[in-house]
Parts: structure tokens; sequence; C-alpha cells
């Protein structure tokens, strides 16, 4: 899996999370596409990404309404096209973390 600069309008949410801090992210990814962590808004923090076959899929807090701590442990949801290519970027993901324990 890989940031992308590819479209990823459509996407949704079906159930699949990943739970680690702000910072193992922005360690895994590099800095967010979108990054306004002021609490002002639905999303604070949102990254744009393919899987290895190329899906689309996107990384992204909701509705905290809050400034995120950097070492903060919370859940991040993965929003797709489908929950298959959701649970394929999640496992890609983690795979990519080298299985740490921060990511769960």
């Amino acid at each position: 899996m890989k940031l992308t600069d590819q479209y990823t309008t459509g996407t949704s949410f079906y159930d699949v999370t990943i739970q680690t801090t702000l910072s193992r992210l922005i360690e895994v990814l590099g800095t967010p596409q979108y990054f306004q962590n002021d609490g002002e808004d639905k999303v604070n923090v949102s990254y744009d990404c393919e899987t290895a076959n190329g899906d689309v899929f996107t990384i992204y807090d909701w509705k905290e309404y809050r400034s995120i701590g950097m070492n903060e442990q919370m859940i991040f949801h993965i929003g797709g096209k489908s929950k298959h290519i959701t649970q394929q970027a999640k496992k890609e993901l983690i795979q990519l973390a080298f299985n740490t324990t921060n990511i769960k």
C-alpha cells in the first residue's frame, strides 16, 4: 500500500477500523494529505491511499470534535469502495507497520 493522488470520491465506511496513534501513522505513512487538527470539523486528519492492487481507500478520524493528541491511542476509520477493499487496506497497513503493537 502507498499514499495516492487518485480520487477517493465514493469511498465509504464499512465498519473497518485501525487502532493506533497519530504519531505512528505519520511515522508509517508520512504527513497526512489533510491535517487540520483543531477539532473544528468532522475530520482532523485524513490520508488518501491505495492498496497493492490499486484500489483507493482513506484513513481518517471521525467526529472527534477536538484536537487529537499525537501519542493518544485512538480508532481511525478506513473507508473504501467495498468492505473487501477496506479489509485488504487494513491488512496491508498492518504489514507495512510490521505488526507493531501500536497498530491493531
